[in-house]
């Protein structure tokens, strides 16, 4: 299904769609603040088997992140923040980053790598947000497969390309091609990962 939603203001009736397809275990095709990117349920399992099998890659060894709605949501999801690790995480977020933390025990057994790390992403996004709100925790988020990173911005052309693969692409207009800025925060001083859509300086 190709479900065109409004990027300011959500249909309530489109929203309630796209929840239940995820809490039925449904992979979904969702916009961010940067690319559009593979979500689903952090607590289905099948569904996250599902985007494995459409990335060809093991979730145990892929770079996968929870997109969560706020701070205080993703603090839940890692170990206790330092106050400064906290002011760094607070001036940056909600923006196209994602930091890698230790992953607390309120991440899934199935998602806790051996590293014990998470990535975790607070996007602006307004339709992501709408979902991680009205869905009451975090969704699974992964990049789409392959390089065709033009073809990754126009929603049509992702569903003609992944119709079968997924139950939903929400249209949330033209997406960017920029990923978001990784920054590894498990160590003392932190490193940038990859470079992409959030200007980082320390």
């Amino acid at each position: 299904m190709l479900l065109q939603v409004h990027p300011d203001n959500p249909n309530p009736r489109h929203i309630k769609t796209i929840i239940e397809c995820l809490k039925d275990g449904g992979v979904i095709i969702y916009p961010t603040d940067t690319i559009y990117g593979l979500g689903c349920d952090i607590f289905h399992t099948k569904a996250i088997e599902r985007i494995s099998r459409i990335k060809n890659t093991d979730y145990r060894k892929s770079q996968l992140s929870f997109i969560c709605y706020d701070l205080s949501d993703l603090s839940k999801y890692t170990k206790s923040i330092s106050t400064p690790l906290y002011r760094m995480l607070k001036s940056h977020l909600p923006g196209p980053y994602t930091f890698i933390l230790p992953a607390s025990k309120e991440v899934p057994r199935l998602l806790q790598s051996k590293k014990s790390t998470i990535g975790l992403r607070v996007p602006s996004n307004n339709i992501a947000r709408v979902i991680l709100q009205e869905l009451g925790h975090p969704i699974l988020s992964a990049s789409m497969p392959g390089e065709m990173v033009e073809e990754y911005t126009d929603p049509e052309l992702i569903y003609e390309n992944f119709e079968n693969l997924v139950d939903i692409v929400v249209d949330g207009g033209i997406g960017g091609m920029i990923p978001s800025t990784v920054i590894d925060c498990t160590k003392d001083e932190y490193e940038v990962i990859r470079q992409g859509a959030g200007e980082w300086s320390e």
